[in-house]
């Protein structure tokens, strides 16, 4: 095993401007992923993108023509060390305490450089990574199966939930087989008879996350204890996070530990309104709203009514500068509830 400085191993590259170049398919990467896709490329071939300002830890490895613009660095790779093992080395690190800026994080090309990285041969690096490779290609199956259900169950949701569809006592469609509706006055529309109407405080509890000080070093460095931010609530299921905090971070700050299967919805930002399963136990920042339904039945029965409450939500948010929900507003959402 040797050592190394990482650049002994890389060469940075920066990003740059894309608004000149048209619409294509080559994409464009920034530190939060894929922005567009566009016509040209900056560079072709394996490569390592490396953030320069934003969401550090958010390392990205492509094969291929991309583009990056000036948040994020790409980098190649010399004779000493495979490009993809090296992705999953650096993935591995807890970056956030190289950074060098103040509002809004930020890296230097020294400060990637200065990294220490210890290598094995190459024949072991190939080994590892046509092993992390089956397990990856296994990840994405799996990912695109739970899609498709996922999207078996949305349809089911809105049949039985939303058109009231369910299968009666015959096992026929409810509402189109004749099936008893009355009017609801707080809904203002018509709903199955024997269902009742409750609002979210009535049926779950709900909690908000913290963000320890970033400032003090002991609450992130090797930190095991997943924390999620706002922006990574854009998925059915998260099943890993991208950042990590200490058990002294939790117990100095408003984090707070929720259970696996808990529903988190973001109340700021650009994914305001959008709703995900955590997949194991995890803490997250203030700008997500944890959901816990008092009835475990309920819990997917809540997630898609949520989802299907996007639009509305988006039109709920009252920010300035970033959209905004807040606990008491999620907290006042109605939903008819079957019997």
């Amino acid at each position: 095993m040797n050592s190394y400085k990482l650049s002994e191993l890389i060469k940075i590259y920066n990003g740059t401007k894309y608004n000149h170049l048209n619409k294509g398919m080559i994409p464009v990467y920034g530190s939060g992923g894929i922005m567009c896709f566009v016509n040209n490329f900056l560079y072709e071939g394996e490569a390592i993108l490396l953030p320069r300002k934003g969401t550090l830890n958010n390392i990205m490895y492509t094969d291929g023509k991309i583009w990056t613009i000036d948040t994020m660095y790409y980098a190649t790779t010399n004779h000493l060390v495979l490009p993809y093992y090296l992705y999953c080395y650096l993935s591995l690190l807890n970056l956030g305490h190289l950074n060098s800026g103040s509002a809004l994080p930020s890296m230097t090309k020294s400060a990637y450089n200065d990294i220490k990285v210890k290598l094995p041969d190459k024949n072991i690096q190939t080994n590892i990574v046509n092993t992390i490779q089956t397990i990856d290609k296994k990840i994405e199956l799996n990912n695109k199966i739970n899609t498709e259900l996922e999207a078996m169950a949305k349809l089911i949701y809105d049949y039985w939930f939303v058109q009231f569809d369910f299968p009666d006592a015959n096992g026929k469609p409810y509402k189109s087989s004749g099936g008893k509706m009355v009017y609801n006055d707080v809904l203002k529309r018509d709903i199955p008879d024997g269902w009742s109407v409750k609002k979210i405080r009535e049926i779950a509890s709900t909690s908000s996350g913290g963000t320890p000080l970033k400032s003090k070093k002991e609450y992130y460095e090797f930190g095991d204890i997943p924390w999620i931010n706002s922006g990574e609530v854009n998925k059915s299921f998260i099943i890993k996070a991208k950042k990590f905090i200490t058990e002294k971070g939790v117990k100095n700050s408003n984090a707070k530990l929720f259970q696996n299967g808990t529903i988190l919805m973001a109340m700021y930002g650009a994914t305001a309104g959008k709703v995900s399963f955590i997949d194991f136990k995890a803490t997250t920042n203030q700008a997500i709203c944890a959901i816990n339904p008092q009835n475990p039945h309920l819990k997917f029965y809540l997630k898609f009514g949520l989802e299907d409450l996007y639009n509305y939500l988006v039109n709920l948010s009252s920010g300035s500068a970033r959209d905004n929900l807040s606990q008491e507003k999620i907290k006042e959402l109605k939903f008819p509830i079957p019997s």
